[in-house]
């Protein structure tokens, strides 16, 4: 059987998997990230690939996502929520498993699992958004990762006659800025659709503001780079009941679906992207 080594590397968990053809998981091993210590973070990741046998001797190729900017060879500037940065991690792989190794960013694997199994995979382009303690992004196109930017929670909108970057008022901690702002205290994202949920008059007010922003941020990746849908995730999306027909609205032409894959986009994601650089080789 023909095999891929997936790594889904993030600021709680690294989860390393063996994953066939068909993307059907053949082995699964999830270990605790070590935070804060380069070395040990590598030989931790070693060690959890290590648990998952034999058959890593036979694998293809080993890629994998991680929640951080990344080199065109895999190097990683930083890790920001791990507390670590300038990690050779995919050299280290090489070196150490002997395989071809890869490293993305978490959302591009998102992207790719998106792209490549599952609902949208008919689609012939689909952009990937997590929007949880920040906001990430990326694009695929006939199943393949292109050129966007996974740091388009950082794209700077106006709001109340300053400047902030979008993150920084529209992501989970965001809301909480936001909601500030306009004198609304709020200990988190969920209390705040709470208080939505409730009719709170000053809940509202904030909640439109953030659906407009939200709408013009959407609308310029569209008119950007045309996917034909939108792939939305992360923790926000917990309180879709109360945002998402909304949103839809005025976020119009841009079309917004749910992750299909959820938690398992990054690592199957991953497996597309060994697969694929498995092939070319």
């Amino acid at each position: 059987m023909e095999l891929v080594l997936a790594l889904d590397i993030g600021g709680t968990n690294t989860r390393a998997a063996l994953v066939d053809r068909d993307y059907h998981i053949k082995g699964i091993e999830i270990r605790p990230t070590v935070r804060g210590d380069r070395e040990a973070f590598l030989q931790n990741i070693r060690k959890t690939v290590e648990m998952l046998g034999d058959d890593v001797k036979e694998v293809k190729a080993i890629a994998g996502g991680v929640p951080g900017r990344v080199r065109y060879d895999g190097y990683v500037y930083a890790l920001p929520n791990v507390g670590v940065s300038e990690i050779p991690i995919a050299s280290y792989l090489e070196k150490t498993f002997k395989k071809p190794s890869y490293i993305i960013n978490d959302a591009e694997a998102a992207v790719l699992g998106e792209a490549n199994i599952g609902t949208w995979k008919s689609l012939s382009s689909v952009m990937f958004i997590t929007v949880s303690t920040g906001v990430g992004a990326a694009l695929a196109r006939h199943g393949v990762l292109v050129s966007s930017s996974y740091e388009a929670g950082h794209t700077v909108l106006p709001y109340q006659g300053k400047l902030y970057e979008f993150e920084h008022l529209c992501s989970g901690e965001g809301l909480k800025r936001l909601s500030a702002l306009s004198g609304l205290a709020v200990e988190s994202a969920r209390d705040f659709f709470q208080l939505v949920k409730g009719k709170n008059e000053l809940a509202l007010k904030v909640y439109h503001d953030w659906i407009g922003l939200f709408a013009k941020w959407f609308k310029m990746l569209n008119a950007a780079f045309a996917p034909e849908a939108f792939a939305l995730t992360g923790g926000v999306m917990k309180s879709e009941d109360v945002f998402i027909e909304d949103l839809r609205k005025a976020a119009s032409p841009a079309r917004l679906e749910k992750c299909a894959l959820g938690q398992e986009a990054g690592l199957l994601g991953a497996a597309a992207y060994a697969w694929q650089k498995a092939e070319k080789r």
